[in-house]
């Protein structure tokens, strides 16, 4: 049977990229993508997309009866910074969308779904430094909260429904593709732009907060590598902890500085500061790389070339 793949938050920043290279693994008519904005051309132009609110069950019903859906990715998210404003909104989009797609999957027998988590599900009593896949989670931020609720929902479905869940902690998260869409981390996207349109950035991050993040590349291989492996391979139905590559903005200003002759960094910390500070520096992913076998591609040094390659072709 050929797999129709649904995936919701399609406009997203992770979603603009995974969409095209799932076309480009199972065709373009197998892979719908979703959204309640319009995404972008590539994503548009490239295969069949349908306007869709995940708090709106009638719609999802009729999207997956339409296209005889078979997976979906969920991405659809209101991340750390946003969340923190509208708390409500980020639990009803993050938990009860969750909900919503977990209760479908069992009504129309899908039995695979991806679900992205966090490393906001740590908190402040969470060790700093090589994170351990098991360890105290005591998020004190709206995103972190929810993100733990949904890998608690995961795990229950897979126990006591059969669905497939499987997701990633997905550290701070760097592209080139698409915006950012309100995280934490985002200075590390932001900081490519400024750096090459003013040759100057305002960190809203204090210079030396280091933190676990990853490039986009390797984000949608480890993605679609753990949606691709046997099921008798993976064993954790919460969410695996992933990490590509820590550094601080000042180590990030530093690497740009070599390619960005007279780039500046200042910092002037913002209320993301104290989100920040409940995170990890590092994180312990032998789990999955002894389970599905992941493994980054990418370093700062190599991350921060290739960005500022495509950013200024």
């Amino acid at each position: 049977m050929n797999e129709v793949i649904l995936v919701i938050g399609a406009s997203g920043q992770i979603g603009t990229e995974l969409v095209v290279r799932l076309r480009e693994m199972y065709g373009e008519s197998n892979v719908i993508a979703a959204d309640i904005i319009i995404p972008s051309y590539d994503v548009m132009e490239g295969g069949p997309f349908e306007l869709l609110d995940i708090l709106n069950k009638k719609q999802i019903h009729n999207v997956i009866e339409k296209h005889k859906v078979t997976q979906i990715y969920l991405l659809a998210a209101l991340l750390s910074a946003t969340a923190e404003h509208y708390p409500k909104a980020a639990w009803e989009l993050n938990v009860t969308g969750l909900l919503n797609i977990l209760s479908i999957c069992e009504k129309h027998n899908i039995k695979k779904l991806f679900w992205p988590s966090s490393i906001a599900v740590f908190g402040p009593r969470t060790p700093k430094d090589n994170t351990p896949q098991v360890t105290i989670m005591d998020p004190n931020t709206v995103y972190g909260i929810s993100k733990q609720a949904g890998e608690r929902w995961c795990e229950y479905y897979h126990e006591h429904q059969g669905i497939d869940c499987r997701s990633i902690r997905y550290p701070g998260l760097i592209g080139y593709k698409a915006t950012p869409g309100g995280g934490t981390t985002d200075y590390a996207v932001h900081i490519f732009h400024e750096a090459l349109k003013k040759n100057s950035y305002d960190c809203f991050l204090a210079e030396d907060t280091t933190l676990p993040m990853m490039y986009m590349p390797d984000a949608i291989d480890a993605t679609i590598k753990l949606m691709e492996s046997d099921s008798t391979k993976i064993s954790v139905r919460s969410s695996y902890n992933v990490s590509g590559v820590s550094f601080s903005p000042s180590d990030l200003a530093a690497e740009i500085a070599k390619h960005v002759q007279g780039f500046e960094c200042t910092y002037t910390p913002d209320e993301r500061q104290q989100l920040a500070k409940s995170w990890p520096r590092s994180i312990d992913d032998s789990v999955a790389r002894e389970e599905w076998g992941w493994q980054p591609s990418f370093d700062l040094k190599h991350m921060t070339s290739d960005m500022l390659a495509n950013l200024r072709y």
